[in-house]
């Protein structure tokens, strides 16, 4: 083997390492992302005196507290009742962002495998509650297909509508894309990255 073959083959050695640590990356903030959300829903909305079953629950009076409502929307509440196709395009936006990742390249670059590793964990923490698999009921007896949130925060009389985890992690998820995006050089056609 001559000394441009072995530089070849260790460079695709410590290549391949590296991507596998990427797509571990990616993998683990998904499911930690995920799993906080699942946790904290679960604690919350089964405490047994239940913070904000009677409204609010303060941890800071006035500004940052508990109150659990289930929203059947999307963002603020945008869509209530279109649950089916909220949790559809939670799949197709799943399918992209791993497509993204193994075919599209992503996983070679840091921000976008953090970014939407965020994003993913946000989409099933998600996805999750519009399926109904927490497996919460109405007064009437049905199931709440409805995503839980619980954050909420005031100021004056400012309220900010009610969140989880998962919609912090695709908040955050998609500003770092928006970052990602802005910093990126311009790609000419025909000139390369």
């Amino acid at each position: 083997m001559n000394s441009e073959n072995a530089a070849d083959s260790a460079h695709t050695r410590s290549g391949g390492v590296r991507l596998r640590g990427r797509y571990g990356a990616f993998l683990g903030i998904s499911v930690a992302g995920c799993a906080a959300d699942w946790l904290t829903k679960y604690w919350i909305f089964r405490w047994p005196r239940g913070p904000g079953r009677n409204g609010e629950w303060w941890l800071i009076e006035d500004h940052v507290g508990i109150q659990l409502a289930w929203n059947e929307g999307a963002l603020w509440g945008i869509g209530q009742g279109y649950v089916a196709l909220f949790a559809l395009l939670s799949v197709c936006a799943a399918v992209g962002i791993l497509i993204w990742m193994i075919r599209g390249g992503a996983v070679h670059d840091w921000l976008l495998t953090v970014a939407l590793g965020a994003v993913m964990g946000g989409i099933f923490g998600n996805l999750h509650d519009r399926l109904g698999l927490w497996g919460d009921v109405k007064p009437d007896g049905s199931r709440v297909y409805a995503v839980r949130d619980w954050i909420l925060f005031r100021y004056q009389d400012w309220i900010w509508p009610n969140f989880n985890i998962a919609d912090c992690l695709l908040v955050c998820g998609a500003a770092l894309l928006a970052w990602h995006a802005l910093r990126s050089p311009e790609v000419v056609p025909g000139k390369g990255a």
